[in-house]
């Protein structure tokens, strides 16, 4: 089955996560922990990154969950606020975060271009908000190349529930098998894989390893930018 769609995550994939979520995650933790730097570094622990060296751990709640995940894993901390305080503390953060750091992996819009061009369907799928989504990719001339966008609060949960490959499919009139869903996190290649796409592609633009995506890709490469020149994607 030919693929006719496109369904990209958003932060690793096609924004560059290092520029743009490294200054966020820290926002958000010191703004959880009510400006107390000791508890923000240990926050940021919970969720994943490494406030020494900022790496992020791949599939960690602060590089790949929704805000329910980050909120969850910063509670756990004994002085920290329940999560449904935190929630909103975090989306907050977040959605003035991705406009003010927001920065694209180099090439990706030219490749989204391209791939326009030759006739696919594109989407993107993102444990971010839609405001979050539409705040961190409104200046960078994505949104109108768009044919679906989905967030965690578009009503298909959050991934790697396959519902948002669904929601696509359905809005564009193709078969999941016809579905390639693309992404730096396991979750999106598990998203993928649930809903019977008919590929899932790794990059290793993001958070994960060759590894850490292995099991789950078909196929896995450097960033967006090599998707045209896989056979799948010659028109």
């Amino acid at each position: 089955m030919a693929i006719r769609g496109i369904l990209f995550d958003k932060d690793g994939t096609l924004l560059d996560y290092w520029r743009t979520w490294v200054p966020i995650n820290r926002q958000a933790a010191l703004a959880v922990a009510a400006g107390n730097e000791r508890l923000a570094r240990e926050l940021l622990r919970l969720g994943g990154h490494d406030p020494d060296t900022d790496k992020v751990q791949a599939g960690a709640p602060l590089a790949a969950g929704d805000f329910e995940d980050i909120a969850r894993a910063f509670a756990a901390h004994p002085e920290a606020p329940p999560a449904s305080e935190i929630v909103p503390v975090i989306e907050r953060v977040f959605l003035a975060g991705g406009a003010a750091h927001s920065a694209l992996i180099a090439g990706a819009l030219e490749t989204m271009v391209e791939l326009k061009r030759r006739g696919f369907r594109i989407g993107i799928a993102t444990n971010d908000s839609v405001a979050g989504l539409e705040a961190s990719l409104a200046q960078h001339g994505i949104l109108p190349l768009l044919d679906f966008a989905a967030g965690c609060d578009s009503g298909y949960g959050a991934k790697p529930d396959p519902r948002m490959v669904a929601g696509f499919c359905a809005s564009i009139g193709i078969l999941p098998g016809e579905v390639a869903v693309v992404g730096d996190a396991i979750h999106d290649l598990a998203m993928g894989r649930t809903a019977n796409a008919g590929l899932a592609i790794g990059v290793l633009s993001g958070t994960s390893s060759r590894e850490d995506l292995d099991g789950l890709a078909h196929i896995i490469v450097e960033s967006v930018n090599d998707l045209p020149g896989l056979p799948e994607f010659q028109r």
